[in-house]
């Protein structure tokens, strides 16, 4: 990995079908702001972890 990426925030939400489509749009938004959004299954059943970043 060329950038450092510092956590920002991290929130458990439910997982709908739009998640997806939402992080990948707001990667698409943000990018030139150097904030990248991450998505991964959370430890408890239907939910998923947003991770904000900002890249360095």
């Amino acid at each position: 990995m060329d950038r450092e990426h510092m956590v920002i925030a991290t929130r458990d939400v439910e997982g709908t079908a739009d998640l997806y489509v939402l992080i990948d749009f707001l990667n698409r938004t943000l990018k030139d702001k150097n904030v990248i959004f991450g998505l991964a299954k959370a430890a408890e059943a239907g939910k998923f972890t947003v991770t904000i970043y900002r890249s360095e």
